[in-house]
């Protein structure tokens, strides 16, 4: 198992959090996903390293920007 925190901006509430987690737990290997809007923080744990660009790519479909990892 792979755990990996991102830093994501625009999450201001709970319907934030959801759609970010809904997106990114599509991705294949992705097991969990916490997101917190109060700290703009997203938490991955997935069966084994994830590709930033995909998971980056998911944040934007949910309408959020992955900055980086924190």
């Amino acid at each position: 198992m792979t755990t990996t925190v991102y830093k994501v901006t625009g999450m201001t509430c709970g319907h934030c959090e959801s759609a970010v987690t809904e997106e990114v737990s599509a991705l294949a290997g992705v097991t969990s996903v916490a997101a917190v809007a109060a700290t703009g923080l997203v938490t991955v744990t997935s069966a084994s390293p994830l590709d930033d660009e995909a998971v980056r790519a998911a944040v934007d479909e949910a309408g959020y920007e992955l900055t980086g990892r924190a």
